[in-house]
Order: C-alpha cells, then sequence, then structure tokens
C-alpha cells in the first residue's frame, strides 16, 4: 500500500482546481502584471511553461518580473507536450540564441520544473538557479491527478520517459522547491521533496495554476530570485 504522502490530491482539491483552472488560465495569460518590491538589475531568466501549456500561459508571471528590471524570457519552443529525448538539446540551443551575460535562471512550472532541474544537471554552467512551482519531482511519479492524461497524450509510462532522467537527484546549483497544501492536481510530498531533494523548500498558499496567476504567489517568485 503507497504512503499517504505519496498519494495524489484527493477528489474535493481535484475538482476545486478543476472548477477555478479555466478562470486562471486567463488571469495568468492575460492580467494586468504584478508590481513586484525588487529591482532585477539585468539578471537573465527563463519560464518554462507546464503540460500543455505554452508562454502565453506564463505570459502574467513574465510580465512582472521584465517589468521589475529582470531580463525575463518565455522558453520559446511552443507548447510544452512532454518529454522528448531531445528536449535538453533544444532548451540548450534556445538558452544559447538569447545570448545572455551569465548563466540563466530556470523557473519551471509543474513540468516545467522537471525540465529545468534536468536541464541544470545537462549543463550546470549555464543555470544560476532553479525555481520549480509545483513540480513533481519526488516520490512516487503516479503521485498526481494528470498522470494517466500524460501516459496518453506521449505515449510513454512517466517513469519511463525517452531520456535518461534521476528526477529525485538534485542539480548542483541552487534550487527552490515552491509547493502548495492546496495544490489539486500536485502531491505536495512530490512537489517539496526531501531534505537532500532540493535546497530550499517553500510553502505557497494558492492552487496549482495560483503558481503563475495569483499576485501573492509571483511576488514571492520575484523575492525568490532576487535574493
Amino acid at each position: 500500500m503507497p504512503h499517504p504522502h505519496d498519494l495524489a490530491p484527493t477528489l474535493p482539491l481535484f475538482l476545486r482546481e478543476a472548477l477555478s483552472f479555466a478562470p486562471l488560465r486567463l488571469s495568468a495569460a492575460f492580467s494586468p502584471r504584478v508590481k513586484l518590491p525588487v529591482d532585477g538589475a539585468g539578471r537573465p531568466v527563463m519560464v518554462i511553461p507546464g503540460f500543455m501549456a505554452s508562454d502565453r500561459t506564463t505570459s502574467r508571471l513574465r510580465r512582472s518580473l521584465l517589468a521589475s528590471g529582470f531580463a525575463c524570457s518565455g522558453w520559446g519552443m511552443g507548447r510544452n507536450t512532454g518529454i522528448t529525448s531531445d528536449v535538453l538539446t533544444r532548451l540548450d540551443d534556445r538558452i544559447a540564441a538569447l545570448g545572455r551575460n551569465g548563466p540563466v535562471i530556470l523557473i519551471g512550472w509543474s513540468l516545467g520544473g522537471l525540465i529545468a532541474r534536468e536541464y541544470a544537471k545537462y549543463a550546470p554552467d549555464n543555470v544560476a538557479k532553479v525555481v520549480t512551482l509545483g513540480s513533481p519531482f519526488s516520490g512516487d511519479p503516479r503521485a498526481n491527478n494528470v498522470w494517466r492524461i500524460y501516459e496518453w497524450i506521449d505515449g510513454h509510462k512517466v517513469d519511463a520517459p525517452p531520456l535518461e532522467v534521476n528526477l529525485t537527484v538534485k542539480p548542483t546549483v541552487p534550487t527552490t522547491a515552491m509547493w502548495s497544501r492546496r495544490d489539486g492536481l500536485v502531491s505536495p510530498r512530490s512537489a517539496c521533496g526531501l531534505l537532500h531533494e532540493a535546497d530550499e523548500p517553500i510553502e505557497q498558499d494558492c492552487s496549482h495554476m495560483g503558481f503563475i496567476a495569483s499576485a501573492d504567489a509571483i511576488r514571492r517568485i520575484g523575492e525568490i530570485i532576487a535574493r
């Protein structure tokens, strides 16, 4: 029997997430930017969207960071349809094409956080820090409410991607893992990780979509990457 901490979020949490998903997704894309009490000082930042999302979905977060002085960009690779065998090399090409001065701070929402962590292992010299937002990098890869949809769309098992990875191994660069007890899609245990799997777990009171839609979450992200 699985440990309770490795179970997916409960049905009430999932239903609450589902009911709020559409309006929060619109907010994440189109709501006004959030004023952040930090100075980005030109730090290069890339935001990687979650499963079946694109750069439009992370627009509010990126616009808020840009307005606060961060040199923030999307990942520029279209819709994130899942892990592919070439995702890290494609991301490497994208980061090189940006021509940033110095390593990039990677912010990854949900599946995007898994890609950010793996890229930081693949090319650590290119990454200053990784911030994951509700990303299931720890524990049972099925401790979430979307793994069946992922397998159906991507055609591979969540624990057997077409790329050699070990999600629980921490990158050598600093890592912050934001997680929420109100997440209706991903287990808090999976997104928080164990002590040896992330440098800094930070609890945020929001839904899964709220990580990139909520003004409070966006302010918290700005504070984290400004340090």
